[in-house]
This record gives structure tokens, C-alpha cells and sequence, in this order.
């Protein structure tokens, strides 16, 4: 309810101030679609670290005025990160899909080094969502970059989605 909330008031933002309008709102609606047909922890949290990072850049591009380096330096990365905690933490405890990381230093099971640590699918997923949504620009303008400034329509959201797709699939193959 509070993530609807949200978007809801970050939907009345003008486009023009948006990092990716499109991007934001569809990853936030993939990430409600999938919940209800059932989809994995980790395939959500994909779209759900998505939505954060979007959200993040939104409301960096909303402040009219960029303060110096010296008084708040990486202002827009602590925006997305605050967006990012702001949204995640608080429905973390509403998924329980967890998975083992064994993590063997020395010897076999019973090793003082070794030990087995628990995952939670959703958190991981979303780390990996916001990370997307944050290298796609620079991927984009790569490949407009190799295409000798030619790009193509609607190239930064289908980057987006096609990356976000992919990724959600394998969490849900592979876990």
C-alpha cells in the first residue's frame, strides 16, 4: 500500500523532469503483473529494484536546484539509493523465498572457514533490477555510440525491458 501510494505521487510528476517515465511505470506494472500470476520472489524483486532506481532518478531530476560538490556530493546517487532502501525495505518481510549460499574456504562441510548463508530472493533480485535500470543509459549510449550516432526508437526502454525480461526469466529457470 505505501509503494502504491508512491507511485501514485510520482505518476503526477511532469514527464519532463523524468528519468524514464515509461521505464518506471512499466516496471512497476510488470512487477504487480507478475505477483498475481504467481511469478518467483526473485523475478519480482527484478521489477521491483527497477521501479526503486527509476523512482530515485525521478525525484533526483524534480529538485530544481543541484547543490555544489562540496555541500551534498553524488546527490543523484543518493537519491536513488535512498529511493532503493526506501522502497525495499519495507516490504522485504512479505517475501520468504530465501535460498542457500554455501560458501566453502577450507575443507568440506565442517570447516572452521565454512559456513552457509541464506539468501533472500527478492532482496537479491532487486539489487540486480536497480543495477539495470542504472547502466542502461550508459549502455545506450554505447550502442548509439557503435550505430555512429544512430539510435533507435524508443532504444533506452526496450534496452530496459528486454534486460529486465531476460534477467526475471533466468531467476525464474534457475531458482
Amino acid at each position: 500500500l505505501p509503494l502504491l501510494g508512491l507511485f501514485s505521487a510520482v505518476s503526477l510528476l511532469p514527464s519532463a523532469l523524468a528519468h524514464c517515465p515509461l521505464c518506471t511505470i512499466g516496471a512497476a506494472t510488470a512487477a504487480a503483473g507478475a505477483a498475481y500470476l504467481g511469478v518467483g520472489d526473485g523475478a519480482i524483486g527484478v521489477f521491483i529494484g527497477a521501479f526503486a532506481a527509476s523512482t530515485g532518478y525521478w525525484l533526483s531530476r524534480f529538485l530544481k536546484k543541484k547543490y555544489n560538490k562540496t555541500f551534498i556530493p553524488f546527490q543523484t546517487p543518493i537519491f536513488i539509493i535512498a529511493s532503493f532502501l526506501l522502497t525495499i525495505i519495507p516490504i522485504l518481510p512479505l517475501f520468504k523465498g530465501f535460498t542457500p549460499l554455501p560458501i566453502f574456504l577450507m575443507g568440506g562441510y565442517g570447516g572452521m572457514l565454512n559456513r552457509t548463508y541464506l539468501l533472500s530472493m527478492f532482496f537479491t533480485g532487486s539489487v540486480i533490477g536497480g543495477l539495470i535500470v542504472s547502466i542502461t543509459p550508459w549502455l545506450s549510449a554505447r550502442i548509439t555510440l557503435l550505430r555512429k550516432g544512430k539510435q533507435l526508437p524508443f532504444q533506452g526502454i526496450i534496452l530496459t525491458f528486454l534486460l529486465l525480461l531476460a534477467l526475471s526469466i533466468s531467476f525464474e529457470v534457475i531458482f
